[in-house]
């Protein structure tokens, strides 16, 4: 079972900036891989593996001098990045295939500045406390939610259950 929740966050001034360099980075990563696929389709390979794409993409560009400011944010967001794109072209094969229902799927398409800015977190970044929610590498955020949770409500599972 899967739960999603949205939650009204009130960042400090220093957080707002770790989350900007967070969404930025997701972004980078995803245009990064998306173009890094692009070009492997047009020369007439295969599409690279997730763990290929982390490799080259994440691990290796941390080391660059042009992108070192990739091991400022938390790895997950990034590794989720690589894993939604994927997901995105498994989509879109399976819809030209025939094997989706519904409308046809468009193939993934670039990120900019002004789209929604997003960021997924796997149990291990992050932790949901009463009034706050911990998040790697960015802090404590202050949240507003409907429903009230008791520090350590996480059951870690594989289910992944939460408790009020």
């Amino acid at each position: 079972m899967k739960a999603r929740f949205k939650y009204r966050i009130y960042p400090t001034p220093g957080q707002k900036y770790r989350l900007a360099k967070l969404f930025g980075c997701v972004r980078v990563v995803w245009n990064d891989s998306l173009a890094c696929c692009q070009e492997k389709y047009q020369l007439g390979e295969k599409k690279p593996t997730n763990s290929e794409l982390q490799k080259q993409l994440i691990t290796q560009s941390k080391n660059t001098e042009d992108r070192e400011w990739l091991s400022e944010v938390s790895a997950i967001p990034l590794q989720q990045s690589l894993n939604d794109l994927n997901q995105a072209y498994q989509n879109f094969f399976k819809s030209t295939k025939g094997q989706r229902k519904g409308r046809p799927i468009r193939p993934p398409k670039f990120k900019s500045r002004k789209s929604k800015q997003t960021a997924r977190f796997t149990k291990g970044g992050f932790k949901v406390c009463q009034h706050k929610v911990y998040l790697a590498k960015i802090g404590r955020l202050k949240i507003v939610s409907p429903v009230r949770f008791t520090c350590c409500s996480i059951i870690s599972n594989s289910n992944q259950r939460f408790r009020s």
